[in-house]
């Protein structure tokens, strides 16, 4: 338990912000150089997020000056901190790594500000990291605790195996995996990702994220996974692995999932490969049955790129209660309403909110972030409460922590 912050601390800590504004980027690079001077420490790391065009250390500085800016009032971060433990969770960060940062943070902050980072401010800004890290730490444990006990479930990284590859798009694969250990895998909650550590020839080894695109069965997980322009993981996933490649897989994380208790009616919106958890969650929906009303919302570019197209269509054909609207934006030349899409064009606000239960729906979004910053932009202003705006969004854990 994380002793309250003094009140020396709080005050020095707000009297930083006008300097992290400034000068916050420049810290969070000299952060993670100083960190990635230990090659098992940069190991732990997305490097594919980092460097000069990278998101993460924007990310990282929105999310510094959050939390000095919310000092006082830190459950106004709770979302952030729970996605921010999920991904570490995913990511195997343990106890023994907070040191580490916690001396990058300090060196950069004063090898920055120079002579305008005293001692006491160092010491205040020692004091609020650790105050994080440790309710970090805690739900950390908590996670790695639920994982390691539930049926299925496991520690560290587990051995899976690929069993089924198969092309959905032009730029989409789906991959089948069952552990190599014959044994039967934790129920993850639709919505959620593995997180892979992949050993491919040349690279030291590389994270990555992928959100389980089938509902829970006990024996296998399924990603469908977008060949990314420059993407190592996803081009090596691609070209090399097949059936019998083997994987490193932690176990399902993410605190985006479907809240299987609602009886409100549900609205799967989503654009390009954001449809993998939105294929999970509606596979649950369906094997749950019942009459709530779902509607499963897609854009995407044309038919070359529409993954999962015949499954989802065939899925709602099975349960009444669906509807499918699919938006293609620049239709293919032989094309044709109402059998390659519903509709030319993008998903507008006017469409979405005259064609959804904007008043009583859950609505679970995941794409690209500008088209995901614009639904939630546009639900929020339709009156859509926050507690019915559920999301998820490609990029570091804490990119939307300052928005």
């Amino acid at each position: 338990m994380s002793q309250p912050l003094s009140a020396q601390t709080i005050a020095l800590v707000k009297a930083t912000v006008p300097a992290l504004e400034a000068h916050g980027l420049a810290i969070v690079h000299e952060m993670y150089a100083r960190l990635f001077q230990n090659p098992d420490i940069a190991a732990l790391f997305n490097q594919s997020h980092h460097g000069d065009a990278g998101s993460q250390p924007r990310a990282l500085t929105g999310a510094i000056l959050a939390y000095a800016s919310n000092i006082e009032n830190l459950a106004a971060l709770a979302p952030a901190v729970e996605r921010i433990a999920q991904k570490h969770v995913g990511l195997q960060i343990l106890p023994e790594h907070y040191p580490y940062v916690a001396d990058a943070l300090l060196g950069a902050i004063k090898a920055v500000l120079g002579d305008a980072a005293t001692d006491d401010i160092l010491a205040a800004w020692g004091e609020a990291y650790w105050f994080l890290a440790n309710i970090l730490i805690a739900r950390e444990d908590r996670l790695y605790t639920d994982q390691r006990t539930a049926e299925g479930g496991w520690s560290g990284w587990r051995e899976f195996e690929v069993v089924e590859v198969v092309p959905e798009s032009a730029v989409i694969t789906s991959f089948t995996l069952r552990p190599a250990d014959g044994l039967p895998v934790m129920a993850h909650k639709p919505g959620q990702y593995l997180t892979f550590s992949f050993d491919i020839p040349g690279h030291a080894p590389v994270k990555r994220n992928y959100s389980i695109s089938a509902a829970p069965n006990g024996e296998s997980y399924r990603i469908s996974v977008k060949r990314e322009p420059q993407g190592l993981a996803s081009g090596w996933l691609h070209d090399t692995a097949g059936v019998g490649t083997r994987l490193k897989v932690a176990a399902p994380a993410g605190e985006f999932f479907l809240d299987d208790a609602s009886e409100r009616p549900v609205v799967l919106l989503s654009g390009g490969v954001g449809l993998t958890p939105m294929v999970a969650m509606l596979e649950a929906l369906v094997a749950k049955g019942g009459t709530t009303p779902i509607h499963y919302v897609h854009g995407t570019h044309d038919r070359t790129t529409h993954a999962m197209c015949d499954h989802v269509r065939t899925l709602a054909a099975s349960a009444g209660s669906v509807s499918v609207t699919d938006f293609h934006q620049q239709p293919l030349g032989d094309e044709v309403a109402g059998r390659d899409y519903d509709i030319a064009g993008i998903i507008t606000d006017e469409w979405l909110v005259a064609n959804t239960p904007i008043a009583e729906a859950d609505y679970y979004i995941c794409g690209p972030r500008a088209f995901l910053r614009h639904a939630v932009a546009t639900l929020s202003q339709a009156g859509v409460a926050a507690s019915r705006i559920h999301y998820e969004f490609f990029g570091p854990a804490d990119e939307l922590l300052a928005a």
